[in-house]
């Protein structure tokens, strides 16, 4: 149900979950007690740290996604209400749990395990059209655990384009480790996408990062190739360039790829050229990684 009739720069539509971020944790030893050096509670989720800090940079957002009736999903709606994030399109799952992401992160090395809960279900007919035609972009999230949407999810970016809106996708990894589930039908529906350097040659076949974005390229209009404290490397129409990473002391890594995601949003939506988004996105990222989780650099 829409509440106001505002209108929406950005639509994010994807995953929303709690991180429980354990910092300085030692390795897993089962059968055995360790300490950490540190604990934070946070919004998680590639979708929702996206969106809250795309708004905190200025651009009209909404969300849409789905997160359970309990504790954690009243944390997550009024972090992004906090952020001034419209949550019209957010649905509420009283029968399923809302998920959570647990990172041991040591700096520049962290590992992960989720428990999907409400993520896996948001499908194609949670993408109202009344809420479509809000806003000037679509931008989904972590589409390889958004299960329910797979079958249906070109049709979705087929009708956003239909409707005038530009696209963008960032996948995230493929827990089921099959990179498929539709997403080259998505890809041509996609104005930029993000992969980072793993998932582009997953997703290709290829042990060369120039040669996966090229490749993806020829699916989505522009492809902007996430390399970590490598920098971005962007192609589009066979024509690529590759940027720096700005020198940071990274503190945590959660979110970096989500706040690239942000930054680059901020100035596409602008009307500005890949290059210039591109040095948006970098400067995103490394405004996140110098705070423990994804948008406390943001607050």
């Amino acid at each position: 149900m829409i509440v106001n009739d505002e209108r929406l720069d950005c639509l994010i539509a994807g995953d929303a979950n709690v991180d429980l971020i354990v910092n300085g944790a030692p390795d897993v030893e089962y059968n055995a007690e360790k300490l950490a050096q540190g604990m934070e509670l946070t919004l998680g989720g590639s979708s929702s740290i996206t969106a809250y800090n795309l708004a905190r940079l200025g651009v009209t957002t909404g969300f849409l996604g789905v997160v359970g009736s309990d504790l954690f999903g009243d944390f997550i709606v009024n972090s992004l209400i906090s952020a001034n994030v419209n949550v019209d399109a957010l649905h509420r799952d009283v029968r399923e749990k809302t998920g959570l992401t647990i990172w041991l992160s040591q700096a520049v090395r962290r590992a992960g395990i989720t428990y999907p809960g409400t993520i896996a279900s948001l499908c194609a007919a949670h993408f109202k059209r009344e809420h479509l035609q809000r806003a000037r972009h679509l931008h989904v999230g972590h589409y390889f655990l958004l299960t329910k949407l797979h079958p249906d999810a070109a049709a979705v970016f087929r009708q956003a384009k239909g409707l005038g809106m530009t696209t963008s996708l960032d996948c995230n990894y493929d827990p089921a480790n099959e990179w498929k589930s539709h997403i080259e039908d998505v890809l041509r529906y996609t104005d930029v996408f993000f992969p980072n350097e793993e998932e582009a040659r997953r997703l290709t076949g290829t042990n060369s990062t120039e040669a996966a974005a090229i490749q993806l390229a020829n699916l989505a209009r522009t492809v902007a190739v996430k390399r970590g404290a490598d920098g971005i490397l962007v192609c589009s129409s066979g024509s690529c360039f590759h940027l720096a990473a700005p020198a940071v002391d990274v503190v945590d890594t959660t979110g970096a790829g989500d706040s690239f995601n942000a930054g680059y949003l901020s100035r596409f939506l602008q009307g500005a050229d890949a290059r210039a988004c591109a040095e948006a996105g970098l400067t995103a990222a490394a405004r996140c990684i110098s705070r423990v989780g994804g948008t406390t650099a943001f607050e």
